[in-house]
């Protein structure tokens, strides 16, 4: 069994590290404040969930959402696994944020912004919590959709099931800036820096059922501003 995990720190504000948490190499580029944690978290749009399933590693792409320092993820309720609970999961998310051209090949990096969470995801099976979480996935996504379409029906929440997964044990890895060239590859005749890379959102395109005239909502538009 791996070690207990310690949770964050409610004082300090503080991730605290477990032997899995820890990082091994480059830890300087390590955040260890919790507010880090949630930023990479609240401004990613999917998280990619490892588990072991049949003896053989497997990982999902998802979306997600967070309520304090809970994760929390959904799938089909006819998935095994998922209505099974208790699964031992790590959950990571990452932006990238530009290319690292050095003057070495050795040197080229990527700057970018990752958090990783281990821990056991138990089955939400309790309401509100399985509500809560459904809403917290959909506006994570799409904030102000929840109350802009059709809830859920009892049939569609049956075919729902619903992973949370405490944010006990997880890290932060941050790079940013140039490349990390050795000085004896300094030289002004090989280019080296950075591509920034954004992630935009584009024009919204409405469903053919949407009439002509019809105004794209508040909730849809500042998602592009």
């Amino acid at each position: 069994m791996p070690p207990r995990a310690r949770r964050l720190d409610p004082v300090t504000g503080t991730l605290s590290p477990t032997p899995r948490s820890t990082l091994g190499r480059l830890r300087e580029r390590g955040a260890t404040d919790r507010a880090a944690l949630y930023d990479v978290l609240d401004h990613g749009l999917v998280c990619h969930l490892a588990l072991v399933r049949d003896g053989a590693p497997v990982v999902l792409p998802t979306g997600y959402g967070r309520i304090g320092d809970t994760l929390y993820v959904h799938g089909s309720s006819g998935a095994r696994w998922l209505r099974e609970g208790a699964v031992p999961v790590c959950a990571t998310v990452t932006h990238l944020d530009g290319i690292v051209y050095a003057r070495s090949v050795f040197h080229f990096s990527m700057n970018y912004r990752s958090a990783v969470a281990h821990g056991t995801a138990r089955l939400v099976t309790e309401e509100p919590e399985r509500t809560a979480a459904l809403r917290a996935i959909v506006e994570h996504l799409a904030p102000g959709s929840w109350d802009h379409a059709r809830p859920p029906t009892r049939r569609e929440l049956a075919a729902t099931a619903v992973l949370a997964l405490d944010l006990d044990e997880a890290s932060v890895k941050i790079r940013t800036g140039p490349p990390s060239d050795d000085p004896e590859d300094i030289s002004p005749e090989v280019w080296a820096g950075v591509v920034p890379l954004t992630t935009t959102f584009g024009t919204p395109e409405p469903d053919p059922h949407v009439p002509a005239d019809a105004p794209t909502p508040p909730h849809v538009t500042a998602r592009t501003l």
